[in-house]
């Protein structure tokens, strides 16, 4: 292991090269010293051209910093990752057809990395059919000068897989909190773990170089061996940077990286507004014991709403990046979580989530279609990428879909009973048909999932025949404020039902007293009630 600086790391990146990057969103673990070092060379000397960036979460602050820096024509060739939504500069340029842009499953790539470190021919896997990373869907294409392959259509034993093809990686930006003398690294002021340590192992099968950033350094021998996350057997290069920030907008916060437990009160209040609305209808969906996954946007908000309510330790919930229990954060810090239980690697997280562990998942919209298709992924000129989103959506038990009804300015009322719409927004969002399909409605409905699609104004359910209207606001015209905003008719139940009128009232819904009411989560069949007789008994 050396030490160097981050310029003179870059200068071992040659043009053409695969470059392998960690990190997760608005600035978690993401290597940003050695991405902005890899800019400065570029615009200074032209070099390197033509690389392809893969990461498997995206990068960026929505700005200048993580992916960001890779936006320069020339620099990059392709790029292959989980979603552009943080990095709107490399979006722009796959929009113009001027680099080879994929977005595929995070959990797909996150999984991938597990099977190129041991050799394996690549990741099979269900996640994505039916989606546009289907190969019949476009294989996770977002530019027309991006090749097919990456993706491809399988039959194994009879059924149908997507087949996620390896890559040889050159060179691994990695980022830790300290390395010892010998390379060894921890992780202990982190937010997040994801998977430093299969992304260090496939880039040395490869014969790349793996070049980890971190915060100081420490006498070789000193670190405490079960905290090391990655052995110094497969770091090549340090990098020092002192005034490393925990994210993008947050310097340190103890409670990101496990050190303690903040008090539910310093956990923000949401406004009462009509995202708070959303969360709080959402929210209505758990139970004790629930075992959840918050997904970006809209449905962060349930972990504020929980919080407030006081049933914040009554379920579970957790985030894709590995953290499991606690709140997850919201906003550009979504990735991070509070008081949570447990932090473990990233693709042992999406093992559970694709094994059908999750009870319920709370995912955002931004297009719904008759048939219940849903789309996140590619809207209006922006490329989002699925993220997460679709190893979650496809694999849970049941799926909460939040949304505003329409997209665009709106003003509400909600100080008398109910819902008042004083000013619409100007694009609808429930579509004939949707641009991209990131979650599949009659694929869905073909595995038996319950699924919701939840607005300020209405609540829909997938069923049999299509989407049906089964919720409306009080105060809400049924015709003109929703059948008649909409880009398709909704079946609409003979038993229409008003949402809670607590939902629009600025005093807590009373989550609690709702929790109390259900049956908890079934545990194993085996604690059935003769069996624990007997075991009680003995």
């Amino acid at each position: 292991m050396k030490r160097v600086t981050a310029d003179e790391a870059v200068k071992l990146i040659h043009s053409g090269d695969t470059v392998l990057i960690g990190g997760s969103g608005g600035g978690h673990a993401v290597p940003e010293a050695l991405m902005a070092a890899l800019e400065r060379r570029f615009l200074a000397e032209g070099e390197p051209r033509a690389i392809t960036a893969v990461h498997p979460v995206g990068l960026g602050d929505g700005d200048k910093h993580g992916a960001n820096h890779f936006a320069h024509e020339g620099l990059l060739k392709r790029v292959i990752s989980g979603t552009f939504v943080n990095s709107p500069k490399i979006s722009d340029l796959a929009l113009a057809d001027k680099i080879e842009g994929y977005t595929l499953p995070q959990g797909a790539l996150s999984l991938l990395m597990r099977e190129m470190a041991a050799g394996r021919p690549g990741l099979i896997t269900k996640t994505g059919l039916h989606t546009f990373v289907d190969p019949r869907h476009g294989g996770g294409r977002q530019s027309q000068c991006a090749p097919e392959g990456v993706v491809e259509l399988i039959e194994f034993r009879g059924e149908e897989y997507l087949f996620f093809k390896p890559m040889h990686i050159d060179v691994c930006f990695l980022r830790g909190t300290t390395a010892d003398e010998d390379g060894n690294v921890t992780m202990e002021q982190e937010a997040v773990f994801l998977e430093m340590l299969s992304e260090s192992q496939a880039t040395k099968r490869c014969g790349g170089l793996v070049i980890v950033q971190v915060k100081r350094m420490a006498k070789r021998g000193t670190l405490p061996p079960k905290q090391v996350k990655i052995p110094g057997i497969l770091v090549d290069l340090v990098v020092v940077e002192p005034k490393q920030w925990q994210t993008f907008g947050t310097e340190y916060d103890p409670s990101y990286a496990g050190e303690l437990r903040v008090p539910l009160s310093d956990i923000p209040v949401l406004p009462l507004d009509a995202r708070k609305i959303i969360a709080r209808r959402a929210a209505m969906e758990l139970f004790p014991g629930a075992i959840c996954n918050l997904g970006s946007g809209i449905s962060t908000g349930i972990a504020n709403v929980a919080a407030e309510e006081g049933v914040l330790d009554e379920v579970c919930l957790t985030n894709e990046q590995g953290l499991i229990g606690g709140a997850p954060a919201s906003g550009n810090e979504a990735g991070a979580a509070r008081n949570y239980h447990a932090l473990i690697d990233q693709p042992y997280q999406f093992d559970f989530y694709d094994g059908g562990g999750l009870d319920l998942a709370f995912l955002s919209f931004a297009e719904v279609d008759a048939e219940g298709n849903v789309n996140v992924s590619r809207f209006g000129n922006r490329i989002i990428g699925p993220g997460g989103f679709i190893n979650i959506s496809q694999n849970a038990k049941a799926v909460i879909y939040s949304g505003t009804f329409t997209a665009g300015k709106c003003d509400f009322d909600w100080s008398g009973e109910g819902l008042r719409i004083v000013k619409d927004g100007e694009h609808r969002k429930l579509v004939e048909k949707v641009l991209q399909i990131t979650y599949s409605g009659p694929y869905g409905r073909e595995r038996g999932q319950r699924v919701l699609y939840v607005t300020e104004r209405a609540v829909f359910q997938l069923g049999e025949a299509g989407v049906a209207l089964i919720e409306i606001a009080p105060g809400v015209d049924l015709e003109r404020d929703v059948i008649g905003r909409m880009g398709f008719r909704p079946i609409v139940a003979p038993d229409l039902k008003l949402m809670d009128a607590s939902l629009f009232k600025p005093e807590p819904v009373g989550l609690s007293r709702i929790l109390a009411g259900r049956a908890p989560r079934a545990g194993s069949p085996r604690l059935a009630a003769g069996t624990t007789h007997s075991l009680a008994a003995e």
